[in-house]
């Protein structure tokens, strides 16, 4: 099972996704029975890879979020320490 192949939310797998679509329409039968079986292995690796990317700068985004929060929560209680 694959998420929904809508091109915009996989920019990175737009070929492969037009592909697999063109065969599933190219063979209505022959999907069933292997025919875009290659493609669809090349989709899930893309989708993977596109995965690990976002979920990398996931990672990275949070870590910033994580140091400016710190940030913050000493700035405040440095001040609450002043009054």
């Amino acid at each position: 099972m694959h998420p929904p192949l809508t091109l915009h939310r996989h920019p990175m797998c737009v070929e492969i996704i037009e592909l697999f679509q063109k065969c599933h329409e190219d063979h209505p039968i022959g999907k069933f029975f292997g025919e875009c079986t290659e493609l669809k292995l090349k989709l899930d690796r893309c989708f993977r890879e596109e995965k690990a990317l976002r979920r990398k700068a996931n990672f990275e985004e949070s870590k910033k979020f994580k140091e400016r929060l710190k940030a913050y929560r000493k700035e405040m209680s440095e001040n609450s320490s002043e009054e």
